[in-house]
């Protein structure tokens, strides 16, 4: 009998689109021997759909067609299954029932810890990050600081709050002026280069913070990296194993990776079904694959990037970023991607390791880290408040609220 999985996509985020890119690759590429595949598809507005139309690009052109002929559904717990029932209409009977559930996921909402914190509420066993990791992988500032306690390297930087900005903007304009132009600005728990600023000035500064406040209500500035080459490596496994990809080098003439690079430009002939030519995700984008690193540049990276996603306590499959300095070939880590686009296939079919048995070692992984927690204690037997109502219960408790004063 084959494993079913449900495929969850889309959501309430910046990187709604890449999101769908990102799982219908995945989706092409399930060992359909092996596995079941329920589509699963979140829309911007928070509502849940599956059906089978939902595995060809072509119907997101147009949303209404989605929400006229799929299902609208609700995943929960029932009777023993985790079942996606009928939202609407006379008959909200079972859809379809899932063993597991596989979030390919990007950005706020859904990557950040909401959609794994739900998951394993209903008790499903999923693929990916536990709620700490994605948390900590999405929020920049929690995620610099977990590896500055790890004592990994990583540029200066300073974080600060949208109110702390807009109440008194000059005393956190002190605090950023210990840093070193050009600077860097970031929202903390935005991806895909969504409403980040390069400034060489306070003036341009100024204009990136505003800009970044559009999109969060943390704000990141980093020192900038001179002599930029920038490479990606991808981490496999949960706490107690890892194994490393190929190491990448990103090619962009910008100054940054840009939302452009990433998903837009570059991409021809993809072997998507239905996918615009110019859409092949993470794929798309101009690289050197493998990098141009020497051994010991190369394993100190491997050795970093294993601790960081230690340090997070990450599953799954992640993409995580380095900057290094071609003059001093110092090496800092940058970020990691706890779901990367295009879950980052390509970096291990550069080690002959293909898109199929990625995703099957994905769901593995995610199978044995249900077997674990569920073999740990998170409640007790004992109903405290079985003999409640022998002592008083709530009205005791107002009889006593005059002596608590």
């Amino acid at each position: 009998m084959r494993i079913k999985v449900g495929v969850i996509f889309g959501g309430e985020s910046v990187e709604h689109e890449v999101s769908i890119i990102s799982a219908l690759q995945a989706i092409n590429k399930i060992d359909e021997e092996k596995y079941e595949i329920v589509p699963i598809y979140i829309t911007k507005d928070r509502e849940w759909y599956t059906g089978e139309m939902l595995r060809d690009i072509d119907v997101y052109r147009d949303l209404d067609l989605i929400k006229r002929y799929a299902t609208n559904v609700v995943l929960y717990y029932k009777n023993g299954s985790y079942v996606l029932q009928k939202k609407n209409g006379l008959f909200k009977g079972t859809v379809k029932e899932i063993d597991i559930a596989f979030p390919i996921v990007h950005g706020t909402n859904v990557e950040d810890g909401g959609l794994q914190g739900y998951l394993q509420t209903i008790g499903i066993p999923y693929v990916g990050p536990n709620v700490y990791a994605a948390v900590a992988g999405q929020d920049k500032t929690i995620m610099k600081d977990i590896w500055k306690s790890a004592d990994l390297p990583m540029t200066n930087y300073v974080w600060f709050y949208d109110v702390d900005y807009r109440s008194d903007a000059d005393e956190v304009l002190k605090r950023v002026s210990k840093l070193k132009y050009p600077l860097i600005v970031k929202p903390a728990t935005t991806g895909s280069s969504v409403g980040i600023g390069f400034c060489d000035n306070e003036n341009e500064l100024r204009d990136a913070i505003d800009d970044a406040l559009q999109y969060d209500s943390k704000i990141v500035v980093e020192e900038v990296v001179n002599n930029l080459k920038e490479v990606n490596i991808a981490v496999m496994g949960n706490y107690e194993h890892q194994k490393v990809s190929e190491i990448e080098e990103v090619l962009s003439g910008n100054k940054f990776l840009t939302y452009t690079d990433k998903y837009i430009g570059g991409g021809k002939n993809s072997k998507l079904k239905g996918t615009p030519s110019k859409s092949k995700g993470m794929a798309s984008t101009n690289r050197k694959l493998p990098a141009d690193l020497d051994r010991k540049t190369r394993d100190e990276i491997e050795s970093i990037a294993i601790k960081a996603f230690k340090a997070l306590g990450s599953a799954g499959n992640s993409r995580i970023d380095f900057l290094i300095d071609e003059k001093t070939n110092k090496v800092y880590i940058n970020e990691i991607n706890s779901i990367p686009g295009s879950l980052a296939f390509y970096l291990w079919e550069a080690k002959d390791i293909d898109f199929t048995n990625v995703l099957d070692e994905m769901i593995n992984i995610g199978i044995k880290d249900y077997k674990r927690r569920i073999g740990k204690t998170h409640s007790f037997e004992t109903n405290i408040l079985a003999g409640f109502a022998d002592r008083g219960g709530v009205k005791g408790m107002k009889g006593a609220k005059g002596k608590l004063k």
